[in-house]
Order: C-alpha cells, then structure tokens, then sequence
C-alpha cells in the first residue's frame, strides 16, 4: 500500500522538481524556512506518499508568510 502511494505521488514530486531546475533559478532563495519548501515537499511526498504529504507541503507553503514561522523545520 505504501508503494502504490509513493508512486502516485511522482507526478507531484516531477512538479517540484520542475520547478526546482525551471523557475527557482531565477526568483533566488527566499523560502524562510530551512530546508526550503520545495525540499520540504519533495521530502514529504517521499516519506508519507500523496496524502499525508500532500498535506504536509501545503501546510509549509501556506505558512510561508511575513507573520508565519521561521527556521529549522523538518519533515515530520
């Protein structure tokens, strides 16, 4: 069961990665956060599969803002 959620996950994971090598390049670092959120995600859907992943970058990405957190934080 855990597979088949890992490799559901892939299109999401291809996405990151897209962005990782296509768009990030050229906006520089600005994730508050360390890893940064496209790390966080990757890592995320890669140890929790499509849904608890998923969830988990959402949660990260949304908490990027001026009055959200800051710092160390790692995958659960």
């Amino acid at each position: 069961m855990k597979k088949l959620l890992i490799i559901l996950s892939f299109p999401f994971i291809l996405l990151i990665k897209i962005y990782q090598w296509c768009i990030s390049p050229f906006l520089g670092a600005r994730c508050r956060y360390t890893p940064s959120c496209s790390h966080y995600g990757l890592e995320a859907f890669k140890k929790h599969g499509i849904f608890k992943g998923g969830w988990l970058t959402i949660k990260r990405i949304l908490s990027c803002h001026p009055w959200g957190g800051h710092g160390y934080d790692p995958v659960p």
